[in-house]
């Protein structure tokens, strides 16, 4: 159906997230959002019923933490006592030792236990907030106005209900412990450290300020070139998606030889903006390592000093390399998981936006249902426009009888399908009324309006699911013969019979059916609904001239006594139409039927005559 609102695009938006070929994964952009704390706060209320278990899964996770860093200091604590024994002549205490050790074993499996019980809660939690957030989205979807679609690509709302709650699901379940981890690993060693030996502990902390440069000089290179991987990424991916759409065409016009270079030179940048990011990324092992050691020699010569001067123990060194070791990668942990709560935030900015979105007006008080209606339709005095500054219906009035084909014509653009747009209550009403059996259609629900209507459409819509279960889509109580003789008047019983399985067979994308039999198969299911009244929006478009004739036909009968509005592009199939709205910048200029408009000699004639002539050109 037409539209008469700018061109929908597909939004393509780079995700943030961890690159991959570097040691921790390189970072890609971090997509920041305009208000970081808002959307933050906006995500945490919207967590609450989850905070006690978040709560309880981020203690243990501490929890864990903290059993593991002791661990260093207790192996120590054993080569002390061999140390204490050789240097002092004294046997090996191996009942302190083997304390050590036993207390050492239930350390470590309370922190696997904790571990355990974060990983599995955390999982648990975030499913949920994942689960609610995709089923609040898609309930959205069912509350929002069509107008709120029109100015969105669907490629953008698809990108909310998967890759936006997907990163704060998955921010939730990793990011969000790896900072907790990271901070309280960090803190707990450097308190470790300090109980051994505070002037190795301050040459340690000394040298942590480099690691930090070193590692954010190295991101923010990589930054630029991860904006030229994902771009060149999205620029390949629609090149080859378009190439492989229009295969044909290519074909028929010789144009191998111009993709083929285009896809080069989008190949060649997308290599550069890899390596290179790869490369960057791929620095950050090597230089954190080269820090590691340096910050082992330095602990190693400065102890060894310290341990000649008897103001530490072998067991105090041993300890320190340790506790070196697992300070630097925290502080990347760190690092990387901020960058991941930008992208998150910016994400959970989108999220709620969306679901803050203003919707249609609540309908719960009207009580108003109307099942049998005769069909008389009147547009009284109609303004509207799908923008408030630009009115494309103007002050529109028409009123017809019970059981009338009302067909539309005009140019593109003149309001045709905005017409049925506003009878079926899709949109609101600037101004003025719309009322069936002078009843109005603000006073009756929107489901109720569109229960007494039946659509084909010029793009045929077919889901996965059984032919059967498709034709009988409006009507589920629908019988196997009201089925079969609605495929017989739309000349597809023939068809459905000849394919495996029958009317049980299972569609699918690669289903091999046309679009013209798609389009029968709508006309069928339409006939299947039996509405009291009927829109179609050039319905035989997609058939062949001999197809369209049966249809017609079968269309007569299916029109017969209903209320029937016909927005018509081939003039030549609305000749028997009882009225012919001819619409101009939304205003009707012509009505009448068709040899009334013929005579009148007008823009109808005009257009009329304008098809055959091309015809016979």
């Amino acid at each position: 159906m037409e539209k008469n609102n700018e061109k929908d695009t597909i939004k393509r938006r780079p995700q943030g997230g961890f690159g991959g070929g570097g040691p921790f994964g390189g970072r890609g952009i971090v997509e920041k959002p305009k208000d970081f704390k808002t959307s933050m706060k906006n995500l945490f209320r919207y967590v609450k019923p989850f905070h006690l278990l978040m709560g309880i899964a981020l203690a243990a996770a501490i929890g864990g933490t903290i059993f593991n860093i002791v661990g260093p200091k207790l192996l120590g604590n054993i080569t002390n006592e061999v140390q204490i024994s050789i240097f002092g002549s004294i046997p090996i205490n191996l009942t302190k030792i083997a304390s050590i050790g036993f207390l050492l074993i239930v350390l470590y499996v309370l922190s696997y236990i904790f571990t355990l019980a974060q990983g599995f809660i955390m999982n648990e939690v975030t499913q949920r907030i994942s689960k609610k957030l995709r089923t609040d989205i898609t309930s959205k979807i069912n509350r929002l106005p069509l107008k709120y679609f029109d100015s969105r690509s669907y490629g953008d709302i698809l990108s909310i209900v998967t890759n936006d709650v997907d990163s704060i699901g998955q921010t939730l379940n990793q990011s969000l412990v790896s900072l907790i981890t990271s901070v309280t690993t960090v803190i707990g060693v450097i308190i470790m450290m300090l109980t051994i030996s505070w002037v190795m502990t301050i040459l340690v902390v000394a040298i942590l300020p480099l690691s930090m440069l070193l590692m954010g000089l190295i991101m923010k290179s990589s930054q630029k070139y991860f904006r030229v991987y994902q771009n060149g990424l999205g620029l390949i991916n629609g090149h080859i998606e378009e190439i492989y759409s229009g295969h044909n065409i290519i074909k028929v016009f010789n144009a191998n030889t111009k993709a083929k270079v285009a896809f080069d030179q989008m190949n060649n940048r997308l290599y550069e903006g890899t390596w290179k990011s790869q490369f960057f990324s791929g620095l950050m092992m090597p230089v954190m390592s080269f820090v590691g050691n340096f910050s082992y020699v330095a602990v190693s010569v400065v102890g060894g000093i310290l341990a000649v001067a008897g103001k530490v123990m072998i067991g105090g060194i041993q300890s320190m390399l340790q506790y070196v070791g697992r300070v630097s990668q925290p502080l990347m942990q760190i690092a990387q998981a901020f960058n991941q709560l930008q992208s998150t935030a910016a994400a959970a900015e989108r999220v709620f936006a969306f679901l803050e979105a203003e919707e249609m007006s609540n309908e719960f008080a009207i009580e108003k249902h109307v099942d049998q209606v005769k069909g008389a339709v009147e547009f009284s005095h109609v303004h509207f426009g799908y923008s408030e500054d630009k009115t494309i219906i103007n002050d529109f009035s028409m009123k017809t009888t019970a059981g009338q084909k009302i067909a539309i014509v005009g140019p593109t653009g003149a309001g045709k399908t905005t017409i049925v747009n506003l009878l079926m209550r899709f949109y609101e009403l600037n101004s003025g009324d719309i009322l069936i059996d002078d009843i109005s259609t603000k006073s009756i629900n929107r489901n109720n309006v569109h229960s007494l209507f039946g659509m084909v459409l010029q793009d045929s819509w077919l889901f996965k699911g059984t032919i059967r279960e498709n034709l009988a889509y409006a009507n589920q109580d629908a019988t196997m013969e009201e089925i079969k003789s609605a495929c017989q008047l739309a000349n597809i019983d023939h068809f459905i019979e000849s394919l495996p399985g029958g009317y049980d067979m299972m569609l699918s994308e690669d289903s091999s059916i046309s679009e013209g039999q798609k389009q029968l198969f709508t006309i069928a299911r339409a006939m299947i609904a039996n509405p009291p009244m009927l829109i179609l929006d050039e319905a035989t478009s997609s058939v062949d001239t001999r197809t369209e004739i049966l249809i017609q036909e079968a269309m007569d009968i299916l029109m017969k006594g209903k209320t029937t509005f016909v927005i018509a592009h081939r003039l030549s199939t609305i000749k028997n139409a009882d009225l012919i709205l001819v619409m101009k910048d939304g205003d009707i200029i012509e009505t009448g039927n068709h040899q009334d408009l013929i005579n009148q000699n007008g823009f109808y004639a005009s257009l009329y005559n304008s098809q055959f002539e091309t015809v016979a050109i």
